[in-house]
């Protein structure tokens, strides 16, 4: 990856956003009260606000435009070894979710994370109000992408299904050329914000604790899954596993699954065997863009994080295992670009978590400056679950034709 490549890419927008706006907010805490930090806290204030609404606003069109085109194409050619390989993905997200939960209510009360706002300073008020409010709630995106792509898949409604694909290029425009423009203005004055009233410098070395535990956490689900994989094949992992440096050298260098894929296929056709070449061509390709364990494990555990930091409460149990159960299905339906998961998924952060715009902006931001890691983890734990498709196929005597038509 060019070094061109890299500062044009999100992830290091938003950390220049992110160090220029606690720079700008710690320079505008040492100025308090004069005339220039007032008319520039009006100007921030209210541009975090509007770049929140529009941000918002997007989130039930990215919802039905991941969501629905890809219950469309998952249905429309439905097979076993298909399904068998969505039953994987989902697990093991959703698997890798509550793990994720359970290590959030077990160690976050340790890193004291404090949330007190009592010596912060005040924020003006807005000057200038702009509500951008959603076409619908984000639920009611939900369940129409859902219940819409089913009903296409199962009637075969050619018409529509090719509407949704549509609909799916027009979001990704929406996303490429709006959305991702307006992420480090909110990522830089919700930090500039963070900065002048003196959280941020309290909850930096919370941050990188976060960080930190999560790449461990990473590589316990890999060494879980190609555990499993390797005791339910018969086969040994570790051969696998011995391959796949160059794609988790890849992963971490492109921040994407889809940018990858090339390179994991060289890795995972050098495991052959004990991988079948046949199931190689169809599961790396297709875990590739519905098996995202490792971004789903990043989100959760840093929304527990984010939530404790602002809010000053870690989210209910029972709303975590709402959430951690919808992710599961919005990680099926995201994209394999950089932050595909946490984009895809924030009406599930503001919906059912309850978040506002300045709790997205620090998930966006954290999310970003680990994606790389949780982009690695997705990658090579694609290699145990194409193990287990293969000791599946072996076992009920799948031969080599009849993936052919999955293959195209």
């Amino acid at each position: 990856m060019s070094n061109n490549s890299f500062t044009a890419s999100l992830p290091f927008k938003l950390i220049v956003a992110l160090v220029l706006g606690i720079l700008v907010g710690l320079g505008l805490s040492a100025i308090e009260g004069t005339m220039i930090c007032t008319a520039l806290l009006n100007i921030i204030v209210t541009v975090r606000f509007i770049s929140g609404q529009f941000i918002n606003f997007c989130v039930p069109l990215i919802i039905i435009g991941f969501i629905a085109p890809s219950i469309t194409r998952l249905g429309a050619h439905a097979s076993r070894m298909l399904i068998l390989a969505l039953i994987l993905a989902y697990v093991s997200s959703i698997g890798a979710a509550l793990a994720a939960t359970f290590a959030g209510y077990s160690i976050l009360p340790f890193l004291n994370i404090v949330s007190d706002v009592e010596d912060l300073k005040s924020l003006p008020p807005l000057v200038f109000a702009l509500a951008i409010p959603q076409i619908m709630p984000v639920m009611s995106a939900l369940f129409l992408s859902i219940t819409v792509g089913l009903a296409a898949a199962w009637n075969r409604s050619k018409y529509i299904i090719n509407i949704l694909e549509e609909f799916q290029k027009i979001v990704l425009s929406i996303v490429t050329k709006f959305l991702i423009p307006v992420l480090p203005i909110l990522i830089g004055t919700t930090f500039c914000s963070l900065a002048y009233e003196g959280s941020i410098t309290k909850q930096f070395p919370v941050f990188i604790a976060i960080i930190l535990i999560v790449i461990v956490g990473h590589y316990i689900w890999m060494a879980l899954l190609y555990f499993i994989a390797g005791l339910y094949s018969g086969k040994n992992p570790f051969y696998i596993i011995g391959n796949y440096g160059p794609a988790y050298m890849t992963a971490i260098g492109t921040m994407s699954s889809a940018a990858t894929l090339s390179v994991a296929l060289e890795c995972a056709r050098k495991s052959e065997p004990p991988l079948r070449d046949d199931i190689v061509n169809f599961g790396i390709p297709l875990f590739a863009n519905i098996h995202l364990c490792g971004s789903v494990m990043t989100e959760t555990f840093f929304v527990m994080a984010v939530s404790k930091i602002l809010y000053g409460v870690y989210p209910s149990i029972g709303s975590m295992l709402l959430f951690c159960a919808l992710l599961g299905v919005f990680a099926i339906g995201a994209p394999g670009v950089p932050g595909g998961t946490v984009m895809a998924s924030l009406g599930l952060v503001t919906g059912v978590l309850g978040f506002d715009a300045s709790g997205t902006a620090l998930i966006l931001t954290i999310f970003a400056l680990q994606d790389s890691f949780g982009t690695a983890c997705n990658v090579t734990s694609d290699g145990a679950l194409t193990l287990i498709l293969t000791g599946y196929a072996e076992k009920h005597k799948i031969e080599h034709a009849d993936l052919d038509n999955l293959l195209d």
